[in-house]
């Protein structure tokens, strides 16, 4: 296998269920799936939701009860500094309201409510030699384990010689004959390589969107920079690196015998990972959890739910 493929968030035995808890959308209430949760607040003036581990909680902050914080990390504090309402919130869930659906959005996590307001008040810019810290591992208990680093180290975001880019595809209605799709590439924060697309084609897919966004990196990255491409999708990860190898084999068919869907995709993918194993290239594939707060995935969902909204491509 060409391909390295970790995790950032370790498997659990058994499925983790969130209760989104909508307190102002176009339908109160407690939803199970955050798509379902997306489409309740999304155009929604003032929209409030928090996601919790239990139902009850949930209800409570539906019903307007005040809920015990269930963060065991330390107070975070994001500086919004280009959104509806630019300013300093210490929800995340506060904070998405005020940059989803605005173009070009600049916002960013801070340790210290001082920070925050330095941000906001710049208009969005950061001293390079300023210090933040970033998320870079999630435990199975949901503590974090941090690093200090740079919030600019190079122009390209890379470290160690090795690129980071998140991807990920959103699709409005998906399974639905009128679902809308897009695709996110982010390079990190203000980068002029942040790529935000409408999916192309009749079939309008979150899968194909996943996997369109993976191409998207591999085609914007040079073939000879070592690259890790970071998603919420197991299914992008497994047809890119693990699957195809048994596909091929088969001439492209599923083991029940059934044509392999998105055989198209996948193909441009291994072709553009063909091509970097050839020079020797790294290429590293690592599973993040959608919807909490890597600050990669945020900037990659965003970019794709923007995409989703852009005139239909043939």
């Amino acid at each position: 296998m060409s391909a390295t493929v970790t995790k950032k968030r370790k498997a659990s035995s058994a499925v983790e269920t969130k209760y989104y808890g909508v307190r102002a959308g176009k339908v109160p209430g407690v939803y199970t799936l955050w798509s379902d949760c997306q489409e309740m607040i999304t155009g929604f003036k003032g929209a409030s939701y928090k996601s919790f581990p239990s139902q009850k909680e949930a209800e409570d902050f539906v019903a307007g009860k005040v809920v015990p914080g269930t963060s065991k990390g330390p107070a975070k504090f994001y500086g919004i500094a280009v959104g509806h309402q630019p300013g300093v919130y210490t929800e995340w869930a506060d904070a998405q309201i005020q940059i989803t659906n605005v173009k070009g959005p600049k916002y960013r996590k801070f340790d210290t409510r001082e920070e925050a307001e330095a941000f906001v008040d710049s208009g969005g810019k950061i001293d390079k030699a300023k210090k933040v810290e970033k998320v870079v591992e999630e435990k199975d208990d949901g503590e974090r384990e941090r690093k200090k680093a740079k919030t600019a180290t190079s122009k390209t975001g890379s470290k160690g010689g090795v690129l980071k880019v998140w991807t990920d595809g959103s699709a409005r209605g998906n399974g639905k004959a009128n679902a809308e799709a897009g695709v996110g590439v982010y390079f990190g924060y203000d980068d002029e390589r942040n790529l935000s697309e409408r999916l192309a084609g009749d079939l309008q897919t979150n899968q194909r969107a996943e996997l369109t966004g993976i191409l998207r990196a591999l085609e914007l990255v040079p073939p000879t920079q070592n690259l890790e491409i970071i998603t919420d999708s197991n299914y992008g990860i497994n047809c890119a690196s693990v699957w195809y190898e048994n596909w091929i084999k088969r001439d492209w068919h599923s083991s029940t015998g059934a044509p392999v869907m998105n055989k198209d995709l996948v193909v441009k993918i291994r072709e553009k990972m063909d091509e970097r194993d050839a020079k020797g290239t790294r290429t590293i594939y690592t599973w993040v959890k959608g919807h909490s707060e890597d600050e990669g995935n945020i900037g990659a969902d965003l970019l794709a739910v923007q995409g989703s909204r852009l005139p239909k491509v043939e």
